[in-house]
């Protein structure tokens, strides 16, 4: 199967054997430090590869595909330093809203990037793994009143409904019959909410 980067014609790239060489992230995505939209191409120029690599051994570098979020500032985030500690506790303590997985075991390096970035340094293919998980931002940004909050991030016409909600969803999603994982409802909806929030 193609990695997330290969589909969108990323050449094959190896964040393990760079930072392994203990470069650090803004040094090849300059752009990030004074990123303050979504839609910033943060792909690194070909002149930073120079630095290291020759001409030949360069293929191009395509921008990276959409994103569903809309607002975010790298420049932001970037300045409060490290925030593992915020999502490592919130995974500690159950407040994490979504199946952590194995994200918890990412959150022990000194690289601040990877708090959302993770798994950069055991990555050989650019896949969408290293993609932060909107659980990640609600660490932070707790306060769930949908539609309303999802619009702060996402543009207004934003599909952001997950697969199963399908056309006949509202008939059958409280009558246990799609046997859903509530705690996946959590992202969108929060811990508490009524029916009545969304009828």
């Amino acid at each position: 199967m193609l990695g997330w980067g290969a589909a969108w014609g990323a050449p094959p790239f190896s964040h393990r054997i760079h930072l392994g060489m203990e470069l650090q992230c803004t040094e090849c995505h300059t752009a990030a430090a004074t990123s303050t939209q979504a839609g910033d191409n943060l792909m690194p120029k070909k002149g930073v590869c120079l630095n290291c690599h020759t001409a030949d051994e360069i293929p191009p570098i395509p921008a990276p595909p959409g994103t569903l979020v809309t607002h975010f500032s790298h420049a932001e985030h970037l300045k409060m330093g490290n925030m593992q500690p915020l999502l490592a506790k919130a995974i500690d303590v159950g407040n994490y809203l979504q199946p952590p997985g194995d994200i918890r075991r990412h959150l022990n390096t000194k690289n601040p990037c990877e708090t959302c970035h993770r798994g950069l340094e055991e990555s050989d293919q650019v896949t969408r793994a290293a993609l932060p998980q909107m659980a990640d931002c609600l660490v932070c940004h707790a306060q769930i009143e949908n539609p309303f909050t999802c619009e702060i991030c996402h543009a207004k016409d934003a599909n952001l409904k997950p697969a199963s909600h399908v056309s006949h969803f509202l008939d059958l999603h409280s009558t246990g019959k799609m046997k859903l994982d509530k705690s996946t409802c959590a992202q969108c909806h929060g811990r508490v909410f009524t029916c009545m929030g969304c009828h």
